[in-house]
């Protein structure tokens, strides 16, 4: 694909179905619950970053685990924010970069810092792995969880996007599975519920587009949504932002996208078998 440059702005998104890294505005949103592991780094100044029931972090990095409501704030008008999809990772690898101390965790925002750093002053393109992702911003890639060949099937379709939502009906067919034993499954598998998982997706793959002149109803009728409330109310709760103010800030966003996760590919190699 054809080489790219940064806006003047400095705002640019590398996405991939397991991998995502923004640096942009943050606006002023209300409290939000990102499906995947945040690690928030401050361009200049520090942040704040309250995680509901815990007190408030303050200094240059912050991670969050999934599904968990927090708000933030920020010195700076432009933040850079990791997102990690949990079930991409083996279970324990964030919960002790989490733990670590101050000295390690100043030193992954001073890599990250470098990191986008360096995507400024290069030409990017579209097509990179989650590998080069991983050494990109922590130096080598994050041990990797192994996932049941029929869950990594299950995620493959949820992430389709064809207009009808994925049902856990169909994922059960899919896996020859009767409904209960499929979820239980799933949610042993990846450590979220299927309904939620689902909704994360949904709402993630609006991303994709938020740099775009688009109609919203029809966006979210071709994503799964039912109606443009449904729409309104899951972006918001993800992101803590209605969706016209998430485009709206992101008319000078840069968009990098990532290639196949390796669930999507195994289903593939499943599927010619």
């Amino acid at each position: 694909m054809s080489e790219m440059s940064c806006p003047a702005s400095g705002h640019l998104m590398l996405i991939s179905p397991e991998r995502l890294f923004y640096a942009g505005l943050l606006g002023r949103p209300r409290c939000r619950a990102v499906g995947g592991f945040g690690i928030y780094t401050a361009i200049a100044g520090e942040l704040r970053v309250t995680i509901e029931g815990l007190p408030t972090q303050t200094g240059v990095i912050a991670i969050v685990p999934p599904y968990h409501a927090h708000t933030i704030q920020s010195d700076h008008l432009t933040i850079t924010n990791l997102v990690i999809e949990p079930e991409t990772i083996a279970p324990g690898a964030m919960a002790s970069l989490a733990a670590a101390d101050q000295h390690m965790q100043h030193k992954l925002a001073v890599r990250i810092r470098a990191a986008y750093s360096e995507l400024l002053a290069t030409r990017r393109r579209d097509g990179f792995t989650t590998a080069e992702f991983d050494a990109i911003f922590f130096g080598e890639p994050l041990p990797r969880r192994d996932l049941d060949p029929r869950i990594a099937r299950a995620i493959a379709c949820i992430s389709e996007f064809s207009g009808n939502a994925v049902t856990a009906a169909d994922c059960a067919a899919l896996a020859n599975l009767s409904q209960s034993r499929f979820l239980h499954l799933f949610k042993d598998e990846t450590g979220i519920a299927f309904r939620a998982f689902r909704a994360w997706k949904r709402a993630r793959h609006m991303l994709h587009f938020v740099n775009e002149d688009i109609n919203l109803a029809h966006l979210a009728q071709d994503i799964g949504y039912p109606d443009s409330t449904h729409f309104s109310h899951s972006i918001r709760r993800f992101y803590g932002l209605k969706p016209r103010a998430i485009f709206s800030g992101s008319r000078d966003l840069a968009i990098y996208r990532g290639g196949q996760s390796v669930a999507e590919r195994g289903a593939m190699r499943q599927g010619r078998a």
